[in-house]
């Protein structure tokens, strides 16, 4: 049996371990997890105290029964007697938050900590492998906008009799698919274009007669802006500011053209609506919302051969 004196200091060397213990998760516990670290606080000492009771009251029974009061010379006999006691030396086995963990003693009696920053990070990646992998399953399972929109187009376009040409996007997509379809109309860009102009250089051209039109007719397009007018027409005419509604009606009225635009489901058609003027020649386009990485986009459409 353990001797009172020894069991008694082992109490209060475990009591201030304990406490010890306590007061550094208290001192590294944040505003949300304080009140976990408060309960799991609170097992821990009344464990404590259970056990030592326990020992305490085993202890006091075994001495009635073997009718031993204890004297020097018996604590003695009884240091030299291996008894094990509650707390194993190899580890003691506590119940945090409601799960039962082993922790095992250090070389120097103080239970391996519980690594909670690592167990919370290895929850939160499964959280957010398992988010992703139901994300997955939700895309697999919607209709893919891409292929729809060009299973549409498909089918005007042999409606239609027409092929497409791919125009590059890059912002001036509009203006080349229009220079694309005047060339093929055999109808002459306007006085900016060099007669050895290349093809990827003729979008300059439709610029500028598109921005030239808007700036010489503002009461027609003024009410549609969001921003000064000549603001607007020196981003037409010299950057790679996308192009619209706006500059298809320019254009239209500019080169007597009317302009049909193949989309998702159908078609639009802008038309000159000029007095006096000859029988407009009609040019095709093809308006993408979703085929294309950069977003809205513009190709030339020419007749099947």
């Amino acid at each position: 049996m353990e001797p009172l004196a020894e069991m008694q200091t082992r109490h209060r060397r475990e009591e201030r371990d304990l406490q010890a213990r306590v007061t550094q998760k208290k001192k590294s516990a944040t505003k949300k997890t304080r009140k976990g670290v408060n309960s799991d606080c609170e097992d821990l000492e009344r464990q404590l105290k259970e056990r030592q009771k326990q020992e305490r009251a085993s202890r006091e029974g075994e001495a009635t029964a073997s009718g031993i009061q204890g004297s020097e010379s018996d604590a003695s006999t009884h240091e030299d007697t291996p008894v094990q006691t509650t707390r194993e030396k190899e580890g003691i086995a506590i119940t945090l938050q409601g799960t039962s963990i082993a922790e095992v003693a250090s070389e120097n009696g103080q239970p391996k900590k519980r690594n909670r920053a690592k167990e919370r990070l290895t929850k939160r990646a499964a959280e957010q492998e398992a988010a992703v992998e139901e994300a997955k399953k939700e895309a697999a399972n919607q209709p893919d906008p891409k292929a729809i929109e060009r299973a549409l187009m498909l089918k005007e376009f042999k409606v239609n009799g027409l092929v497409e040409k791919v125009i590059r996007p890059d912002g001036h997509c509009l203006f080349s698919a229009v220079a694309d379809q005047l060339s093929q109309a055999g109808i002459p860009l306007g006085p900016d274009a060099a007669g050895d102009m290349k093809e990827d250089q003729r979008y300059k051209v439709v610029r500028k007669a598109a921005a030239r039109y808007i700036e010489g007719h503002p009461d027609d397009f003024v009410a549609w802006l969001d921003e000064p007018l000549d603001q607007y027409v020196d981003k037409i005419r010299d950057t790679a500011e996308w192009g619209g509604h706006l500059e298809l009606l320019a254009l239209s009225k500019t080169y007597n053209v009317e302009i049909s635009v193949l989309q998702n489901g159908g078609a639009q058609k802008i038309e000159p609506d000029l007095k006096g003027s000859p029988e407009p020649e009609k040019i095709w386009l093809a308006y993408y919302r979703h085929g294309f990485g950069l977003g809205e986009h513009y190709n030339s459409l020419r007749k099947a051969p």
